[in-house]
């Protein structure tokens, strides 16, 4: 996984002075929040196939109980449907999928054979299938389909200290660990006078820099709103005190100030469960309960945002569907893709049920001598989720410029 270094705040405050457009009003009016699981989550844990008895055959020990009538039983799983089931630890999410506004794509993946971490992720960054080199990341073409004038300098950020392969390329990108990051250092802390200072300075026939400046003010004026302690999110919304959730508290924070935010980009990390993976309880339990309250403490924020603000969760590839010897599962191929927003045909498990009949990787035994992993049968190529998110809410008219001469399934998640 390849990753461009962290810009320093006096280059990214530069980018703000230098930006060659002002803010235009229909920057950030769709905003795409990207998390990605590294480490291979294991989904059918995830989202329980409790319909199917093959489940618990292969499963014996880490296999999710079926759903209980005590709806408050923190063990069993949390019934759907007549087949699929929710981890206990996902019941933060139950309402937001009850009510419509989370959808799952079940047996999502790629075509890669190699079973490698580094190798997978770093073709879903790029959009690839494998075997093939494209330039750039997949929201980086994303954001060069955009008019160039409806970019902000912030309108790609990704929290945390590094921007991720999938903006590689965008006309605009910056890692930030919190909105308080985006201002003018001062000896006394007082950036109202530096706010001043630049007010006078470009308020002044100056050429060039006239425009810019004022876009960089009314930027950091918004930010400066939402600043510090003075933030206080919708709903009711309690972010937990992990970095993951308060990663999404600061896209929020983002998304409320109106400074164009176009695409966010989050990690959670620590998936990769080959050991002492655990049930109801146990590694992975602790991060899918991190996931569910930060994805629904965001929802809860977002109350007054709901139409603007869609969010998908992926992986770099799923588990086998086989316990291995140590308590653990091993990399496997397809996965449960999850999509949060206002548009998002939520409430449902779309795509058939596969089965739990082990699918080899594609070239997995010939190519190049590669011993591929098996898993989860892989119906929809991961782009063809990614491209009806595109073309049918962020409005991107031809999804070749983002994956060239690829063309997407129908899926379905999209209203």
């Amino acid at each position: 996984m390849r990753h461009t270094s962290r810009r320093t705040r006096r280059g990214f405050i530069r980018q703000l002075l230098l930006a060659n457009e002002a803010v235009v009003p229909t920057a950030g009016e769709r905003t795409l929040v990207c998390i990605f699981l590294r480490g291979a989550a294991d989904t059918l844990n995830m989202v329980v196939p409790y319909g199917d008895d093959q489940y618990y055959k292969s499963r014996p020990t880490l296999a999710l109980p079926p759903p209980s009538q005590n709806k408050e039983n923190d063990v069993t799983s949390i019934r759907l449907d007549d087949f699929y089931a929710f981890h206990p630890k996902l019941r933060p999410l139950v309402p937001t999928f009850e009510e419509g506004r989370l959808g799952i794509v079940q047996a999502v993946g790629t075509d890669n054979p190699t079973g490698s971490h580094f190798e997978a992720q770093d073709q879903m960054e790029h959009g690839e299938s494998y075997g093939r080199v494209i330039g750039g990341g997949w929201l980086g073409r994303y954001l060069r389909a955009r008019a160039a004038a409806e970019l902000t300098p912030l309108s790609a950020v990704a929290i945390g200290s590094t921007i991720p392969e999938s903006l590689r390329g965008a006309p605009t990108a910056s890692a930030i660990e919190s909105i308080d990051e985006v201002q003018i250092k001062t000896p006394l802390g007082n950036t109202a006078a530096v706010s001043s200072v630049l007010s006078t300075m470009y308020g002044a026939e100056i050429g060039f820099l006239s425009q810019p400046g004022k876009s960089t003010l009314e930027l950091l004026k918004r930010v400066e709103t939402l600043r510090g302690t003075s933030y206080k999110p919708e709903g009711g919304a309690v972010y937990p005190d992990d970095s993951f959730a308060q990663g999404l508290k600061e896209v929020a924070r983002l998304v409320k100030a109106s400074v164009g935010l176009e695409v966010a980009c989050l990690d959670l990390g620590n998936w990769d469960t080959h050991f002492f993976q655990g049930s109801s309880s146990g590694l992975q339990a602790d991060l899918i309960w991190q996931l569910a309250n930060g994805l629904a403490a965001f929802d809860a924020d977002m109350l007054s945002c709901r139409g603007r603000v869609t969010t998908i969760v992926m992986t770099e590839f799923g588990r086998r569907i086989y316990e291995n010897g140590s308590l653990g599962t091993d990399h496997g191929r397809g996965f449960a893709m999850l999509a949060m927003g206002h548009c998002i045909r939520g409430g449902k498990v779309h795509g058939k049920w596969p089965g739990l009949a082990e699918e080899e990787a594609p070239g997995s035994t010939t190519l190049n001598n590669i011993a591929g992993p098996s898993g989860l049968k892989v119906l929809f190529d991961y782009r063809s989720v990614l491209s009806e998110v595109l073309t049918k809410i962020l409005g991107l008219r031809d999804v070749n410029q983002v994956f060239p001469n690829f063309t997407p399934e129908h899926v379905g998640l999209v209203s």
